[in-house]
């Protein structure tokens, strides 16, 4: 089974930490050069050194606020141009909206939340998809999460803004299938990062339990019986951005434990 990704190009977004530097961190092991994408540069530099160059790769970063999609555009396409790359490997990953039940949520609250995850995706997608279809490769693979099947109690922004990426996802696989571009969603149940730690003390705060017992009362709902790790998360980004997954398309793959419910 070919997994390597010598001499292609990965663009990783939230590649400063959490989920999107173990992805980069596992691309990079299978040979890929590395663009990492993240809003603070100190961050971007530390997780840039800890990339693998044993294939003689060449790393990179850009420094982009997913806040602000008309300067991450200009960003995007500055790099591109400037380094003259094509991008064979795209991972959209962003950091996830405040907890909190849907009711409660302002408006605003859902239009950041679009622009942050769906706008910024399409951003992104946009400017590297020329560059796929000359290079007869291309794996998008959007981190999404497991609410995209189940909705998940007290994430009521996160639950609408993530079934969107989603459909706009399955959409663009099925445009782009006859490119030899893949498009792909990756569901992580409850991984830990710092993503993870924010909900449990909001669980924490809200139910007046200690932050352990609230841990130990989410770990029990996963079959697993723990928490999931990054690099865990990273082995199926690998995987998909590979050429023996050139034949898997529109989908949406739970890595959780076991915990959703459904099939």
């Amino acid at each position: 089974m070919n997994i390597r990704l010598d001499h292609l190009n990965a663009m990783v977004c939230g590649g400063s930490g959490g989920i999107g530097k173990a992805s980069a961190i596992e691309l990079a092991s299978l040979g890929a050069n590395i663009t990492l994408v993240a809003r603070n540069e100190d961050k971007l530099k530390s997780a840039l050194s800890e990339l693998s160059q044993t294939a003689s790769q060449q790393h990179d970063y850009i420094v982009a606020d997913f806040s602000k999609p008309e300067e991450l555009k200009v960003a995007i396409h500055s790099y591109l141009a400037n380094s003259n790359k094509k991008i064979h490997v795209l991972i959209n990953n962003t950091g996830g909206p405040a907890a909190g039940p849907a009711i409660d949520a302002k408006e605003a609250d859902f239009v950041s939340a679009f622009t942050n995850h769906l706008i910024c995706n399409h951003i992104l997608v946009q400017a590297v998809v020329e560059g796929m279809k000359q290079e007869k490769y291309g794996r998008i693979i959007n981190i999404i999460s497991t609410s995209v099947k189940i909705p998940l109690q007290g994430l009521g922004v996160s639950n609408t803004i993530r079934g969107a990426v989603a459909s706009w996802s399955k959409t663009l696989a099925t445009e782009l299938a006859s490119f030899g571009i893949t498009v792909n969603n990756i569901l992580p149940g409850a991984t830990s990062t710092e993503r993870l730690d924010a909900i449990i003390l909001n669980k924490s705060t809200k139910a007046a339990k200690a932050i352990d017992e609230i841990a130990i009362e989410m770990q029990n709902e996963i079959p697993m019986k723990r928490f999931g790790k990054p690099a865990e998360i990273a082995n199926a980004v690998g995987f998909l951005a590979s050429p023996a997954a050139s034949y898997i398309s529109g989908i949406n793959l739970p890595v959780d434990g076991g915990r959703t419910g459904c099939l």
